[in-house]
């Protein structure tokens, strides 16, 4: 096995609109998709798209989604076998994505809010055979922390992608990932610091790095991802494919890159083919339904 993600899972709604309604108005958008999502899950199909065997830990729901989820997941080669069904509502996000391919989006929760540090320690097993652990925060911080520890006992590297941003999260309790991944707001939101400009960003970075994350990489959509690490800072540059939709390019970045560097251990080349998948995803509608294989990127 090479990667474990302990994370969410989502059905995505996505609405195509021309602009968001007013207070109380109602508008008609042009268009609609739906589609499995997440950002636990969604960066796991993506990784297992480029070729890595990878573990998910997550919980679905006990309603109409829940099915689709896992056959989902079974289909793209992920392990479910703890993928846990729970009595709750699936987790739901909506999404609306306007004519600039901006988009805004809400997200419910729901069976994600219920996966435990209980959960983890009973895939401790699974999760031990792994190269590289991935979560994010769409699940309880007491469950991210949780794994953490678990993955320093088990001497596995960890990629934290602090999204969304939560403020409550403490640095002092995910300074001991390998990788922490944040976009601009959720770096500004960690540090407490301003991202206008990429001296500022680098500067925010270096918040981190000198916390105790060995390597910060801020995702920068179009212009590429900076990584930060105490031996210095490199901008890998993007792609400038014309975006059709934003949805879900974070994800494809982490899957991509998780993937390459299980695979290498070339930080800085994974990063390069992550810019270059996630800058093909965002050329196509939807979120796992953008993502490619290797094969058909020819990054491999």
């Amino acid at each position: 096995m090479d990667i474990a993600v302990v994370g969410s899972n989502m059905v995505d709604l996505i609405s195509y609109i021309n602009r968001m309604p007013r207070e109380g108005e109602t508008v008609e958008a042009p268009d609609f998709r739906m589609g499995c999502g997440g950002k636990g899950a969604n960066q796991a199909i993506a990784a297992s798209r480029m070729g890595s065997e990878v573990l998910m830990v997550t919980r679905v729901g006990n309603d109409m989604f829940a099915d689709n989820t896992i056959r989902n997941f079974a289909e793209n080669g992920i392990d479910t076998k703890f993928v846990m069904r729970t009595d709750a509502t699936s987790g739901v996000a909506p999404i609306f994505v306007d004519p600039q391919s901006r988009n805004s989006i809400i997200i419910v929760k729901g069976a994600n809010a219920l996966l435990t540090p209980g959960d983890v320690e009973r895939a401790k097993a699974q999760i031990a055979e792994c190269k590289l652990i991935v979560m994010q925060l769409e699940i309880p911080l007491e469950t991210v922390y949780a794994t953490i520890r678990l993955g320093n006992e088990l001497g596995i590297p960890i990629l934290l992608n602090p999204a969304p941003a939560d403020p409550s999260l403490s640095l002092e309790q995910v300074k001991n990932v390998e990788f922490i991944v944040p976009n601009e707001s959720e770096l500004s939101l960690l540090t407490g610091m301003p991202v206008e400009s990429e001296e500022d960003i680098r500067a925010a970075g270096q918040v981190l790095t000198h916390s105790g994350i060995p390597n910060v990489i801020v995702t920068l959509g179009s212009r590429g991802a900076l990584w930060i690490s105490e031996a210095g800072e490199q901008l890998i540059e993007g792609t400038s494919d014309r975006a059709v939709d934003t949805t879900g390019a974070g994800d494809a970045f982490i899957g991509c890159f998780s993937h390459c560097w299980t695979q290498t251990g070339d930080i800085a080349e994974s990063i390069r083919k992550a810019n270059i998948y996630a800058g093909d995803a965002v050329t196509k509608r939807g979120t796992q339904t953008s993502y490619a294989t290797a094969k058909e990127l020819n990054l491999d």
